[in-house]
């Protein structure tokens, strides 16, 4: 086992011991109808030909609506998620939506005169797991992963995985990291958050 992979799968367990796994109950088709929609709000942003700052903001109503952004933002947090108050935890899940949305809105500019196809759906433990492919200009097809639960009552994704990185466990170990620059100073990360 590589030295990446034991470091994957610390940051894994950490986050297990701080919220609960997504649970099971979403379907096969569900989980795909929900990422066909995704992937197709995605691709309409992608062709839209607006700046990219217009396009970032399309990304951030995207991720809100088709992602389960409070476990994603929980996990990304680890063990601080518990220490911290109520309107901190608020304000830190509304702070990460911006803060991710950037970060992978971006990412998906690339795929201007692409497009993500939904292949197959399939249970993964207590999950479902849609596989796309990415097809841009002038390279060669990758895979993007979406994880699907129903945790929140309604299917939504709680991950991504693109060209197999595990957007989880990256974002656990970038938060951790800008934390730690901080002293661990929850408020001050909100704030760089919410400014990038």
């Amino acid at each position: 086992m590589t030295l990446l992979n034991r470091r994957n799968m610390m940051i894994a367990a950490a986050a297990a011991a701080v919220l609960p796994a997504p649970v099971f109950a979403v379907g096969l088709t569900e989980a795909e109808r929900l990422v066909d929609r995704l992937v197709a709000d995605i691709n309409a942003v992608i062709a839209s030909g607006r700046s990219e700052a217009a396009m970032i903001q399309d990304f951030e109503g995207i991720f809100a609506r088709y992602s389960d952004v409070e476990y994603i933002a929980g996990t990304a947090l680890g063990r601080d998620a518990r220490t911290a108050t109520p309107a901190q935890r608020t304000a830190f899940v509304a702070a990460f939506n911006n803060y991710v949305s950037n970060r992978y809105g971006k990412r998906f500019r690339e795929f201007i005169g692409g497009e993500i196809t939904v292949v197959e759906a399939r249970q993964v433990n207590n999950f479902i797991e849609v596989e796309t492919v990415a097809n841009l200009r002038g390279q060669a097809p990758f895979r993007v992963d979406f994880w699907v639960s129903d945790r929140l009552g309604r299917p939504a994704f709680f991950n991504i995985i693109i060209e197999g990185v595990n957007m989880l466990n990256q974002e656990r170990s970038e938060i951790g990291a800008m934390l730690d620059q901080r002293r661990g100073n929850l408020d001050a990360l909100i704030a760089d958050l919410q400014r990038i």
